[in-house]
């Protein structure tokens, strides 16, 4: 997915109609289905891409902001939610049943991807620096737990995958660390956030790197986050606009 070339057509008919009939497909709420022709809904150019509030709110899908590295800022929407456990994050009630956050796959026109679950990044597609073929883990991701809660646990360990290179199985140890609260600014609004530090170690390699997480403090969904795809992959940030309903 090349970010260096963005331009958002706000204006252009092609996409007020197609932005008609996907308010059709989506209707009032985002249920787990494909939405069959957003796949290619992100506009790339030279400049940041930068939407105003009201055209972000009128929009019926999801949508966020990504960067990878310092290139500029990508508008991306939500394409599709599913609800597969191939990537092996859950959470389980009090009840014992499992649950798994739904996997959030965000294209862009050149038919990029990321996959996002619980705000974290878990695959990417078609990126030319590289691309992380999954996470898998057999314990609960923080993240999807709530680290707002105070019994969430902050260490966590899964698997990582990545290209280019044959880089499979690597094991990965994660702990997370309250920074306390910050205000960032979000659709042009400050909004009030719990800031956490991810230290990520991969003792095969002997390295380690670490991502940060702007939180919801009400309900713990990630509203910001700058996460490193792999040891040997850039970071990506990315802002969420208008969360998943």
């Amino acid at each position: 997915m090349d970010f260096d070339r963005f331009r958002p057509l706000w204006f252009n008919p092609s996409f007020i109609i197609l932005t008609f009939v996907v308010s059709l497909l989506t209707g009032c709420s985002q249920n787990f289905k494909d939405v069959n022709d957003t796949l290619g809904l992100a506009f790339f150019g030279e400049d940041d891409a930068a939407l105003s509030t009201s055209d972000i709110s009128q929009l019926p899908y999801a949508s966020l902001y990504a960067r990878v590295e310092d290139g500029p800022q990508a508008f991306m929407v939500l394409a599709l939610a599913e609800q597969a456990p191939y990537l092996g994050i859950s959470t389980h009630t009090k009840e014992g049943n499992s649950l798994k956050p739904p996997l959030l796959k965000w294209l862009s026109s050149d038919k990029g991807m990321l996959v996002t679950q619980a705000g974290r990044l878990v695959k990417t597609l078609n990126l030319p620096q590289g691309n992380v073929i999954g996470v898998q883990s057999n314990f609960n991701d923080p993240l999807a737990l709530g680290l707002h809660k105070p019994n969430t646990p902050t260490n966590w360990q899964f698997i990582l995958d990545w290209q280019p290179g044959y880089h499979y199985g690597y094991q990965a140890l994660s702990q997370f660390e309250a920074q306390g609260k910050q205000v960032i600014m979000v659709n042009e609004k400050p909004v009030d956030v719990l800031y956490f530090v991810e230290t990520v170690s991969v003792e095969r390699l002997n390295l380690s790197y670490s991502n940060e997480y702007w939180l919801s403090p009400s309900n713990g969904q990630v509203i910001k986050t700058r996460q490193k795809l792999a040891p040997s992959l850039p970071y990506i940030e990315l802002t969420i606009l208008k969360p998943f309903a």
